[in-house]
């Protein structure tokens, strides 16, 4: 099959609740605005260094996690730790809060959202010991005790699917069993099942062994993840993999990139920190940090861009081998979230360009000024005129599609300094542009 190369856009779709069930597409057609609402909540900058990791929609309500103490909302200010819930239409702060005691990465709900899965790396939620991994009650944030929540390390995605929780991270047990990096846990009990048990292994140069972010297909049935690996099932994987979940097992499926396994500078080795689906399943998308390559083409600031960092970019999702559909490159900026619909690619980071493969640090011939936030064509993949702005922080960390529009997800970085986005204060780690 004949593949385009050119220098633009990239897309994925990250959308929903990640509650086991295929996600529905979204209501909602065309490009959301550039003027976000004023009535969510958001973290306060007199507190450093707070950050949204992950944002997640179950019903009317919103969950939030990551490393978070201040919350703002109207006039008012709220304690929660690492984890707090509000309304999706009206931006109030319920009074959920499930005191985690240690940053929060990911939280996966049940379908009847009662109880919220929560992964990270903590040793106590509601004061109760729990170490890295628990479920807890999504009206009192207690703990339920009958699920097990016990990780021997951290633990950074997870997922609610096929009558499983599936979890990754870096542990090496979970739950009283030997699992490496990933495993399945009953959703009552927490038990691990043998639902999975993939041979996961290998690192890169300065970093350490996980599974670090995950994404369903919209079928339902395949599962996108990162992280840190060289290998799994005794087949050669880097940065991105792509399990097909069957019935009654986890499988590696035989989609692979070997441009993944290109190095980029020796301080982010780990690079393609998201990836997702088009809506019909049929595209993987990919964005990445990186800097530039660590030798060979582009691995020189005067050189053109080359490689996958520091870029969005698009694969087919076919199970064989490929190679990149397209690259949009930043000009040595990060990109750390991406989601999509079937007319639009948000990308989010810290980046200050897109369309930027001649420059480095710098503006390029032809480069689009896209500060924190920017909209791609999915079939050509170049920058749209999309440009609400974002104060870069450290950058957006999730973006998430809803039928009412735009979710991204960040962090206070810099205090005051990332509070900024579509031209508003008020918005760390939370901006909501509406369609």
């Amino acid at each position: 099959m004949n593949r385009k190369w050119i220098t633009f856009g990239v897309g994925a779709v990250i959308v929903a609740a990640l509650v086991g069930t295929s996600v529905p597409a979204n209501a909602a057609t065309g490009t959301v605005g550039e003027v976000p609402s004023r009535n969510t909540p958001w973290l306060l900058s007199s507190t450093p260094m707070q950050n949204v990791r992950r944002l997640v929609p179950c019903g009317d309500l919103m969950y939030a996690v990551g490393t978070i103490s201040a919350v703002g909302q109207g006039s008012h200010t709220y304690t929660r730790g690492n984890a707090f819930s509000f309304s999706q239409t009206t931006g109030a702060v319920t009074a959920w809060n499930p005191a985690v005691n240690g940053p929060v990465n990911d939280i996966a709900l049940s379908p009847d959202c009662r109880t919220a899965y929560l992964g990270g790396s903590f040793t106590s939620v509601h004061g109760t010991s729990a170490t890295n991994i628990a479920a807890v009650d999504t009206t009192t944030g207690a703990v339920k005790s009958s699920f097990r929540h016990n990780s021997g390390a951290a633990v950074y995605t997870v997922d609610y699917t096929h009558g499983q929780i599936l979890v990754g991270g870096a542990f090496g047990n979970i739950n009283g069993a030997a699992r490496t990096e990933f495993a399945s846990l009953d959703p009552s009990t927490g038990t691990v099942t043998p639902y999975a048990n993939l041979a996961i292994s290998g690192r890169y140069p300065r970093t350490s062994k996980k599974i670090d972010n995950s994404q369903l297909s919209h079928s339902g049935n395949k599962l996108l993840v990162e992280g840190v690996f060289t290998s799994i099932g005794g087949h050669a994987r880097q940065q991105v993999a792509v399990f097909d979940l069957g019935a009654t097992t986890v499988t590696l499926d035989g989609w692979n990139a070997s441009g993944l396994a290109q190095s980029c500078v020796l301080s982010e080795t780990y690079y393609t920190r998201s990836a997702a689906w088009s809506p019909d399943d049929q595209t993987i998308y990919g964005v990445s940090t990186g800097y530039h390559p660590l030798s060979g083409p582009g691995s020189s600031t005067s050189q053109p861009r080359a490689g996958l960092c520091d870029a969005a970019f698009a694969f087919s999702a076919a199970s064989t081998a490929q190679n990149p559909l397209w690259i949009n490159y930043t000009g040595c900026d990060s990109y750390y979230g991406v989601v999509a619909d079937s007319q639009n690619v948000y990308v989010g980071g810290h980046e200050r360009w897109a369309n930027n493969p001649n420059g480095c640090d710098s503006a390029g011939p032809g480069a689009l000024s896209r500060p924190g936030l920017a909209d791609l064509d999915p079939v050509g993949g170049s920058a749209n005129s999309w440009n609400p702005t974002r104060a870069l922080g450290h950058g957006a960390d999730d973006l998430v599609l809803t039928p009412a529009g735009l979710w991204v997800a960040s962090d206070t970085f810099k205090q005051g300094k990332a509070q900024m986005c579509g031209h508003q204060t008020n918005h760390g780690g939370i901006c909501f542009l509406p369609y």
